[in-house]
């Protein structure tokens, strides 16, 4: 929806912004010790306590007692460390080169707004992508990504310089059942020269860490995407940690560009976690845009999460996607997902594979396989 009138806006904007904070007093609520109270009170209480108990248990308790026949959670590590392999191949002493030459690099920056702390030098992190998608309709493609950023301790306010595709910020930290949500214009085409520079062209400036005042973490980045969208980011994000064993996140983030215009999005995880053992998710994101065409898309996914070793993760677990639109809110896709993800030979090198099982009502397609892989390296 390009143009919209203020009116809806103003609406979509509240009813976003009361879905990621107003859980607040929920989330405080659980965190707050009850107050004594007369007896005729106290039984409505425990019996409200025990119902709200068991309804946050139900499936934890019923997940936990069906037979499984996967591995215990472990954390011992499948590969080497880094130190123990950076002189082993000409590829292992590549990535050393790269990883050192990021972190001068980051250290002249820094030497640029004053004197280095050496206890709290200047460091740069990169990731490289190599994403494939494949499914029966729309064929192949590759789509090379890169993120990076170079953390600034000199600046007062925690000023950093990040680049690369930045929709890569706008994920869950635990991102899984990837889809194609760019295709290429061309559907011919495998691999869209254009439209990999345009993805990977952004670079900005980020501050965090906005306000100690402030309840919840903050960032914001000025900057460009895309050659020549000027943008301004505002991100906040809060962590509750409830009780049984259950923590809430929420994340709001806002980007104005001079191209894109408003963009909006939220991200709510409500996650039960328990000491060595696999745990349960559910992430729901909420997406409002002036260059897409509904007014509001939404996208949910309940799953369970193992690790059999260190750094390894794997997922299955349930899909639902769907969009509102002129007063019509609908069920577009959903079904089952399975995600793997692993370092291979090197604790810089991970591979992740997807297959997903999803239906698309508005392209008029039934249930159909398709399947992701991404190939990483970290610098």
């Amino acid at each position: 929806m390009i143009n919209s009138q203020p009116t809806v806006l103003a609406q979509l904007f509240c009813t976003i912004f009361t879905l990621s904070f107003g859980l607040v007093g929920i989330a405080n609520a659980a965190e707050i010790p009850p107050q004594p109270q007369q007896q005729g009170d106290r039984n409505t209480q425990t019996s409200h306590t025990t119902n709200t108990e068991n309804l946050l248990n139900y499936i934890p308790r019923w997940v936990d007692a069906t037979p499984t026949l996967l591995p215990e959670q472990s954390n011992q590590p499948m590969v080497p460390r880094v130190a123990e392999t950076e002189e082993r191949t000409w590829v292992d002493r590549k990535q050393r080169d790269v990883r050192e030459w990021a972190d001068r690099t980051s250290v002249k920056i820094d030497h640029w707004f004053g004197d280095v702390d050496p206890d709290k030098p200047a460091s740069a992190t990169i990731r490289l992508m190599l994403d494939n998608y494949w499914n029966e309709y729309d064929n192949y493609e590759v789509k090379p990504r890169i993120r990076g950023k170079i953390k600034l301790p000199t600046l007062e306010k925690r000023l950093s310089l990040v680049f690369g595709d930045d929709s890569l910020d706008d994920e869950f930290d635990n991102h899984i059942a990837n889809t194609n949500q760019q295709p290429n214009q061309d559907p011919d085409k495998r691999f869209d020269s254009k439209q990999t520079r345009d993805n990977n062209g952004s670079v900005a400036l980020r501050f965090s860490d906005l306000s100690k005042k402030l309840p919840f973490e903050t960032d914001a980045d000025i900057g460009l995407r895309s050659g020549s969208d000027i943008y301004l980011r505002l991100r906040a994000k809060r962590n509750w940690e409830l009780n049984n064993d259950f923590n809430f996140n929420a994340e709001q983030i806002y980007r104005y560009g001079s191209r894109s215009e408003n963009y909006l999005r939220t991200n709510l995880e409500l996650i039960h976690a328990r000491p060595n053992h696999a745990f349960l998710s559910n992430q729901l994101s909420l997406t409002y845009a002036d260059k897409q065409d509904d007014d509001l898309r939404w996208d949910n996914r309940t799953f369970r999460q193992h690790q059999f070793f260190a750094h390894n993760n794997f997922n299955y677990g349930i899909y639902t996607g769907g969009y509102y639109n002129d007063n019509d809110l609908r069920l577009n896709s959903w079904g089952p997902f399975v995600s793997w993800r692993q370092p291979l030979w090197r604790e810089w090198f991970y591979v992740q594979g997807d297959l997903n099982y999803f239906n698309d009502h508005r392209e008029d397609r039934d249930h159909y396989v398709s399947t992701f892989l991404r190939l990483e390296t970290l610098f």
